[in-house]
């Protein structure tokens, strides 16, 4: 959010055409510090969609988890 941007702890996945990252890439850096190029337009949504969805499934599996425990 924007207090990650503020301090500089936001991570870019990028996609596009590599010279129109590389030119992008240090304003990025303001906001983030870990900037990745992932390819071909549409990449960079396709990994953030993936890590998404990788966090959601461990949140979903903690809430399980503590559901259940409190249950038992």
């Amino acid at each position: 959010g924007v207090g990650a941007a503020r301090a500089g702890n936001l991570t870019f996945m990028v996609g596009g055409v590599e010279q129109e990252f590389n030119a992008a890439k240090e304003l990025l850096t303001c906001m983030g510090s870990n900037v990745v190029y992932c390819g071909e337009v549409g990449t960079g949504q396709a990994a953030k969609i993936c890590n998404n969805m990788l966090l959601a499934i461990g949140m979903i599996g903690t809430a399980e988890a503590m559901n259940l425990g409190i249950r038992f």
